[in-house]
């Protein structure tokens, strides 16, 4: 019934088309074979094949942008599924215009993070899991600002939020973040906040 939901909701806008459906993990990579998606919509728990390694296959083989759809209050795997290469995530209760801007965002080649989510997601996961990842090599060419910005997307603020903080205008803090993501070789924010928290951004503890 909820990925009925999901797909009624999408098939009705003209620039985007539904192409499958999938009922677990296995089979939602055998239907980005077939159908080659621009984006998948990604439960979490499912049978046969789990949404973490089934989004691990996908983005190992190139076949769709990752969205993962989660209740996250049951979900404990989100972090795990940011590093096999989703490329953002939701909750199943967002808004149908909130699912359908994920669905363009992430199509455009961008990450999304559901801000309201980001924020549980790194909190928990700072309490709960160590920094694990030297700070890649390109960390140093960041300026100072571009090292504040990143910080603040580990954070999950939006860039307009990131901007009123530091008192920048929505522009200049989209180019920040580009230029972080070039430098640091990142393929998004999604990526971004998996590395600032995995490098002790965060809590200044960076190695």
């Amino acid at each position: 019934m909820v990925r009925s939901g999901f797909a009624m909701m999408l098939s009705v806008e003209d620039d985007l088309e539904v192409v499958g459906e999938a009922s677990h993990g296995a089979e939602a990579v055998v239907r980005a074979r077939e159908t080659l998606p621009d984006v998948v919509l990604m439960d979490v728990q499912m049978p046969v094949l789990d949404g973490i390694e089934a989004t691990r296959r996908l983005v190992a083989e190139g076949l769709g942008r990752v969205v993962i759809l989660t209740t996250f209050d049951r979900d404990d795997y989100l972090f795990d599924a940011l590093e096999a290469g989703a490329s953002g995530f939701l909750l199943k209760n967002a808004e149908p215009e909130q699912l359908v801007d994920a669905v363009r965002v992430v199509g455009s080649g961008s990450g999304i993070l559901a801000p309201e989510v980001t924020r549980r997601v790194i909190e928990r996961m700072t309490a709960e899991r160590p920094s694990r990842r030297a700070a890649p090599a390109g960390l140093e060419r960041l300026t100072e600002r571009e090292r504040e910005v990143l910080v603040l997307v580990g954070r999950g603020l939006s860039n307009a939020e990131i901007a009123a903080r530091l008192v920048l205008g929505e522009a200049t803090v989209k180019t920040h973040v580009s230029s972080c993501l070039a430098k640091l070789h990142l393929r998004d924010r999604v990526q971004a906040v998996v590395l600032a928290h995995e490098t002790g951004l965060l809590t200044g503890t960076e190695g």
